[in-house]
């Protein structure tokens, strides 16, 4: 009879609390429950519908958590820019009294629930900001920190205090596609390593020191991902599928890319293991301009344009996730 000792080469562990570093497959026995233990991956890999938003809206900014997200910003249905600001517990979303100090949509955000940066952007009539706002679970201010470079359309990835801003595209009448990256200390925005690949409506993943940067518009779909190490950009394997306007939610070496545009609406979603990018299930409604947040395993996509201009549709995203499960003993 084959044993675990005989696939594995050890024996099985006997330990007081489940352990951190260990693979699928691997077994131990947790003395503290009294039960023996494995750990296995539960690949659901599925788009759910969450709970619908009280403003639908587009090209508004996201940050946060499934479970506690955030939108700001964006252009409704009446195609009027937008400062409403609503917070997501997991299953519906609540309205903030506090909206944005500036409105805009077409910005960046990155953040949590409570601690969210937004920046940069775009507002009608023909206006650029450089501006940066913050909101802390109640209402926004604006702290004297502009960025160094007029733009809309840039992406954005990390924390309120410890963030990066890249690409996107400067005010009329150039309309420059940028390279361009800035980073945030909390008080202030530095010029950095620019991107190698010029681009604006592009998605991003991951913190400041950590990042990855992918699809857009270069002009021109672009598939090219680029991964951020806290000084450089580094060219490294593309999406896919070449789109722009696309969500993006995770971290450096574990990210979503999902909706966008092509030569329409798509609800096609890729998922990176740090190395690749591999196609998995659709998103339910195909859109772009959408407000994303969270992890690669666990996202939140946040109205955006489709067949409706500016939807009150959100989709969360559960992903294969690696668990320890009880083994039955008979």
């Amino acid at each position: 009879m084959t044993t675990y000792y005989g696939l594995y080469g050890q024996k099985v562990q006997y330990l007081a609390s489940d352990p951190t570093d260990v693979q699928i497959g691997q077994v131990w026995y947790n003395s503290t429950s009294a039960v023996l233990k494995v750990r296995q991956d539960v690949a659901t890999n599925a788009w759910a519908s969450g709970g619908a938003l009280n403003t639908g809206r587009q090209s508004g900014a996201g940050a946060g958590t499934q479970t506690a997200g955030l939108i700001f910003g964006g252009q409704n249905p009446a195609f009027t820019t937008v400062g409403a600001t609503e917070l997501y517990n997991g299953s519906s979303w609540t309205s903030s009294p506090s909206s944005m100090p500036t409105i805009m949509y077409r910005h960046s955000g990155c953040g949590t629930q409570t601690a969210a940066l937004g920046f940069a952007g775009y507002a009608t009539p023909a206006t650029w900001y450089t501006l940066t706002q913050t909101f802390n679970g109640s209402t926004w201010s604006t702290p004297p920190a502009n960025m160094n470079t007029r733009r809309a359309d840039a992406t954005g990835f990390g924390i309120q205090t410890a963030a990066i801003g890249a690409g996107g595209a400067g005010p009329a009448p150039s309309y420059t596609i940028l390279s361009a990256t800035e980073s945030y200390n909390g008080t202030s925005w530095t010029t950095v390593n620019s991107m190698n690949t010029a681009r604006q409506q592009l998605a991003s993943a991951g913190t400041q020191t950590a990042g990855l940067g992918f699809g857009g518009d270069t002009p021109g779909l672009s598939a090219a991902t680029e991964s951020w190490n806290g000084t450089s950009w580094t060219s490294v394997n593309s999406l896919n599928t070449a789109k722009l306007i696309l969500g993006g939610a995770g971290i450096q070496t574990s990210a979503l890319a999902f909706g966008g545009y092509t030569t329409t609406q798509v609800a096609s979603t890729e998922s990176w293991n740090g190395t690749t990018w591999s196609p998995t299930s659709n998103m339910a409604t195909a859109r772009y301009a959408i407000a994303p947040a969270g992890t690669q395993t666990a996202a939140l996509a946040s109205g955006g344009r489709g067949a409706t201009f500016a939807t009150t549709a959100t989709e969360e995203w559960t992903g294969t996730q690696t668990l320890s499960r009880t083994v039955t003993v008979s």
